[in-house]
């Protein structure tokens, strides 16, 4: 059976790996090396001058990340893979390749925090005009796209509102115009859905979250055609960050992905319980869960995604003292940012992961003062409500609809 045939989960635990050229080993040894011997003088050259394949520098390549790299191209659709520190790591290394000062980056209405202060603090202060599109209406891209436009960069869904952006419509009116389309697909990962399926450039990931799984790593990847990751891995890599992943930190990704596929299955189950649960509660104003009937983009979702995700963003009356009550209410449930880990985590966008924006640009980027967002667990979804059932009872706030 060839890898393009087999299933997402067999290409997760396999791809790219044979047990038999590592002495039976079932579990890919960990290159810990920063440097690698070269058999000539002239061997070495040649592999400087990419004339030859082969490792000179942990900096630049690794046999673990190799591997990591080949089962995410794999799964994403990708020709190649590039494993980086971080998720603002691959980020960052991807747009300081493909920009240049005064090049035109158009990015949609909402971003991470981090995300949004690297595009403003960082890129713009080197010349690059970052431009917001509401994405969600692909037309308003069309409108906005220059001749210094070089990029458009999207979340879908976005971090922390749950906003989707439809991937094709905006490939179809960005590529006939020379415009790479860069997509996070930290939320959906490859799993729920394939950015580059549906005509996308660029896939990255903070592999901190899904793809990890479990809360004990930071990373970051990039997929996409070979040429541009070449670039990247030379420049934005190499160069300009230097954001390398550990090989350890390699070998725990290439663990979670293994088990990628059933917890995906098991978060986007229970957030669809406890979505249903919170948009019947009183104490709750709207829910944004791309999984109900409810939700404006529910076709899209349908459309585009393998399943609708473990995330939720919520408001509730009472606006922001509600949402911080809440928080500090629940037991089991943690407050605490990342997400896509075993544990459900909540907590405060306005204040804690996009406290970069100004009050005014989180209302200009449509993220509340009383958003609060969940990334639902593994625990059993029983556990979950119950906590949420106490938490909310705490609750001090008139309610009113």
């Amino acid at each position: 059976m060839s890898h393009q045939n087999q299933s997402f989960s067999t290409r997760a635990i396999h791809h790219g790996y044979d047990s038999t050229a590592h002495h039976g080993a079932l579990t890919p040894p960990v290159h810990f090396t920063s440097t690698y011997a070269f058999e000539t003088a002239e061997a070495g050259g040649e592999m400087f001058a990419g004339e030859r394949a082969g490792h000179v520098y942990s900096r630049i390549s690794n046999p673990t990340l190799d591997l990591l790299e080949g089962r995410i191209a794999s799964l994403e659709g990708a020709e190649a893979g590039l494993a980086l520190s971080s998720g603002i790591g691959a980020i960052s290394a991807a747009l300081w390749t493909l920009l240049s000062p005064g090049d035109e980056l158009i990015v949609d209405a909402t971003l991470y925090g981090c995300t949004f202060s690297f595009f403003h603090h960082g890129l713009a202060k080197f010349g690059i005009t970052i431009t917001h599109v509401d994405l969600t209406d692909a037309d308003n891209l069309r409108a906005a796209i220059t001749d210094k436009t070089k990029v458009v960069y999207f979340e879908t869904p976005a971090n922390p509102n749950m906003r989707l952006v439809d991937i094709k419509a905006v490939a179809d009116i960005a590529g006939p115009q020379g415009v790479m389309v860069m997509v996070d697909n930290t939320y959906a990962t490859p799993y729920l859905c394939q950015p580059l399926s549906l005509g996308a450039d660029i896939v990255v990931h903070s592999a901190t979250k899904y793809l990890g799984g479990h809360g004990d790593l930071v990373a970051g990847v990039i997929a996409g055609d070979f040429e541009t990751i070449n670039r990247i891995r030379l420049f934005g890599l190499k160069d300009m960050t230097g954001a390398v992943m550990s090989p350890m930190t390699a070998m725990l990704v290439m663990r979670g992905l293994k088990t990628l596929e059933l917890r995906m299955e098991r978060h986007c189950q229970s957030a669809g319980v406890v979505a249903q649960w919170l948009d019947a509660r009183d104490e709750v104003k709207s829910v944004s869960y791309p999984g109900l009937k409810s939700f404006p983009q529910y076709d899209l979702a349908t459309r585009q995604m393998n399943g609708y995700g473990g995330m939720i963003a919520f408001e509730l009356y009472g606006g922001l003292d509600a949402g911080r009550a809440l928080l500090n209410a629940t037991t089991m449930i943690k407050c605490a940012v990342s997400l896509g880990d075993a544990e459900t985590l909540m907590q405060h966008p306005a204040s804690m992961t996009h406290s970069t924006y100004t009050p005014e640009e989180r209302e200009r980027h449509l993220i509340s003062d009383g958003l609060v967002r969940i990334s639902v667990g593994l625990e059993g979804v029983e556990d979950i409500l119950a906590d949420l059932h106490q938490a909310m009872a705490q609750l001090s706030f008139a309610q009113s609809a």
